[in-house]
């Protein structure tokens, strides 16, 4: 009987896409004594090294899940301490970002947020619109299941007022009516801090995505631990229903 040895699948190319729910920013500060918000913004401080290795790594996409509609149930310190971060962190970033050829654009549910944070994330797309080098994009008081019902009372708009014909209503047309319709589904989805749940995070686009979960906490999550993370994806096999050639 001869046996024929299998054949390895070729090797993947790096994920273009890598969505991030960056956890344990609290756990980092209580673990050296200092307050929550300390390691927000110890955490934001991350984003910005995150978001400039993305161009050696072949990362065209990146999303960072920033505030969930569930994070309203936090502390009112906390929260206004976060809508304060947020503020800061577009004011200062944004001529950064434009230099590095970074496009921002927001992804959620606007109406919980104040005017001047919303002013702000408006003019921070626009001054970055002509920019492609990294897409990024930032879910603030963003959920899954929120932006699915969002999404579908749009399409119900359209089907009623004629312009969608509801039998050739597919998984396609849906997503043209998410946050999310001028990107790429995410290849990869990272969470920091040992919990290993999505919570409520790119619920429909992730349907194929590869998940990885570290212990890690946000703010010691760095360009090393990127880069062997991105490396270990293009190692996986990826099937998408079939079965292995």
């Amino acid at each position: 009987m001869t046996f024929t040895a299998t054949r390895k699948p070729d090797p993947l190319p790096g994920p273009r896409h890598v969505a991030i729910i960056m956890d344990g920013n609290g756990r980092w500060a209580t673990q050296r004594g200092r307050a929550r918000l300390f390691g927000h913004h110890a955490g934001a401080k991350r984003v910005r090294q995150i978001v400039r290795a993305c161009p050696d790594l072949d990362v065209k996409y990146l999303t960072i899940f920033a505030f969930s509609t569930e994070n309203w149930k936090r502390t009112q310190t906390e929260v206004a301490g976060l809508m304060s971060l947020f503020r800061r962190y577009i004011t200062r970033e944004a001529h950064a970002l434009l230099k590095e050829g970074v496009r921002v654009r927001f992804i959620g549910d606007r109406i919980k947020l104040d005017e001047k944070l919303v002013s702000l994330m408006d003019e921070l797309e626009l001054l970055t619109a002509d920019n492609s080098k990294v897409h990024l994009t930032i879910a603030l008081n963003y959920g899954g299941r929120d932006e699915v019902a969002r999404a579908t009372k749009r399409l119900a708009r359209e089907v009623k007022a004629g312009r969608v014909d509801p039998e050739s209503v597919d998984a396609e047309t849906l997503a043209r009516f998410l946050d999310t319709y001028f990107l790429p589904d995410p290849d990869l989805v990272i969470r920091t801090s040992g919990e290993a749940r999505i919570s409520n995070f790119l619920l429909w686009q992730s349907a194929y995505a590869e998940y990885e979960f570290i212990d890690t906490l946000w703010p010691d999550f760095n360009r090393e631990i990127f880069a062997d993370i991105v490396a270990a994806y293009a190692r996986r096999e990826r099937r998408f229903g079939t079965v292995p050639t």
